[in-house]
């Protein structure tokens, strides 16, 4: 091992590579960071630890839409309503508001195409929120579309002279013990570790946990399991290596979820189902039902990122495992019931399922349960025989009554009454978590005390901002800003070797 003072036994003698700044992730933040310290002349070396063709993290695969906000005194007063009861410091809500005035104005610097969406799906989140008239919403480029906005991002670090590292995980943060300073990161390629060194800073932009069943048990209450529908290579490794240095933690119950979709063994994540959405209609009746056979929910509600209203507050949507779709032979003929066409997923944007046009591939996977009867299928899933049929009768007591008098909802009022009858497992999903280290408006990342761990930043999911309500887009804005910002301030730091 390298002496000197307050290294011994700290560094290693050789470095596999080295850079002024090394990110860790290649998703928004980590572009945006990457970039900054690319054109304020350091070297940058990204590590990435999806292959090619991968990359990208939820970025690549969320609604291709980035905020843009009118006014950084409405976005601060917007951002404080969104946090609610769990406050968000000043100073960091003041910076976050004045970079989310200027992500256009930067990627336009640097060779981007901002335009705003002419049709926005949702628009404003929260309207009721004050400042929420600040919320504009962006994509690069003149159309809107799958992983648009992320090729151009992706093409901004590949026309440039930033060495990117694919299937290169990070796993452990390399610290001098005594200054408590970062030195660089040990990874993983080919199976083998290796050592880079970051003359500067290391930049941690590496996403969630949305990947990690454990912690998705430990840090999300109600969820004794859930699965995403965005990146696979988020596993909460930024949370690993950051609390191996000795960083605090924040906003960890928060996340873009929950909602209901199909997670089957052979696909990493979920699969949105038609009937499941909001505003899209099909024939047949259906409901979904707990695992006591009852309804718990209107099925074809809107969420706000996973939240509902609930006694004067928004709260997570109950979604009671194990959870089922029920449906009848009117709604299995009535087309494929996975989404083909959705918004968002690494299931249709990456791995590209064809679902079968009449369902029939996914009931010969046993995907999709089916019986000649209720209580046939019901025995089939696992459920009470005589709970699930009472549901179904009340159902369709409502539907005749042309009212849901349980949950109130108004589409697809349709009887559940045409045999077969079918079911199909629904998990808890989500796009992403928002917890992750703490970090302050120099995207430093924190230590319990409140001091700044040296040479150590972050950007994007991994300790998002955001501590309760969500707005649609906000997440790639901030990627964006604090990654700006992070790739500033590394390249401020002065080389420590």
């Amino acid at each position: 091992m390298e002496n000197g003072p307050g290294h011994e036994y700290f560094v290693p003698e050789k470095w596999d590579h080295e850079a002024d700044v090394v990110v860790v992730g290649f998703g928004a933040a980590g572009v945006a960071a990457a970039v900054t310290a690319h054109e304020l002349g350091d070297e940058v070396l990204i590590l990435e630890k999806a292959p090619e063709g991968q990359e990208g993290g939820n970025t690549r695969v969320a609604g291709q839409g980035y905020l843009n906000t009118s006014s950084a005194e409405s976005a601060a007063t917007y951002l404080t309503a969104l946090c609610g009861p769990y406050t968000v410091p000043e100073k960091m809500i003041r910076v976050w508001a004045d970079a989310m005035c200027r992500n256009n104005e930067w990627l336009s610097s640097v060779g981007g195409d901002p335009q705003e969406h002419q049709h926005p799906p949702e628009g404003i989140e929260f309207p009721d929120l004050p400042g929420s008239d600040c919320v504009h919403k962006f994509h690069d480029g003149p159309k809107y579309g799958y992983s648009l906005t992320w090729k151009r991002f992706e093409s901004l670090v590949k026309e440039r002279s930033i060495k990117i590292l694919y299937e290169t995980p990070g796993r452990e943060l390399i610290q001098n013990r005594i200054t408590r300073e970062i030195l660089g990161i040990h990874a993983e390629q080919d199976g083998k570790p290796i050592t880079v060194k970051a003359r500067k800073a290391v930049v941690l932009t590496c996403g969630g946990f949305e990947n990690n069943q454990e912690m998705i048990r430990n840090y999300l209450p109600g969820m004794p399991y859930c699965y995403t529908s965005g990146s696979p290579y988020n596993e909460g490794d930024g949370i690993t290596m950051a609390m191996g240095v000795g960083a605090d933690l924040w906003h960890m119950n928060n996340f873009a979820g929950p909602s209901m979709a199909l997670k089957v063994p052979e696909y990493p994540t979920t699969f949105s189902m038609q009937a499941l959405h909001f505003s899209k209609v099909m024939a047949g009746g259906m409901i979904v039902v707990g695992p006591d056979g009852q309804r718990f929910a209107d099925e074809k509600f809107k969420t706000r990122h996973g939240k509902v209203p609930m006694n004067g507050k928004w709260k997570p949507l109950a979604t009671p495992t194990p959870m089922y779709l029920v449906f009848d032979q009117d709604m299995m003929s009535a087309g494929p019931l996975y989404d083909k066409n959705p918004s968002h997923g690494w299931n249709p944007v990456v791995d590209k399922y064809d679902w079968s046009e009449d369902n029939s591939a996914e009931l010969a996977k046993g995907w999709i349960k089916s019986s000649d009867s209720l209580a046939g299928l019901a025995e089939t899933v696992g459920l009470d025989p005589a709970a699930l049929e009472a549901c179904v009768t009340r159902w369709n007591g409502h539907c005749a009554a042309g009212e849901d008098a349980d949950f109130g909802r108004k589409l697809m009022l349709q009887p559940l009454e045409r045999a077969r009858f079918y079911a199909l497992e629904l998990s808890p999903s989500m796009l992403n978590t928002q917890g992750g280290p703490r970090r302050n408006e120099n995207s430093q990342v924190l230590q319990p005390n409140g001091d700044p761990i040296p040479r150590l930043y972050s950007a994007g999911e991994l300790g998002s901002i955001y501590s309760y309500l969500y707005q649609g887009t906000g997440n790639i804005g901030e990627c964006l800003g604090f990654g700006r910002i992070a790739g500033r301030n590394a390249v401020a730091e002065t080389p420590w070797g």
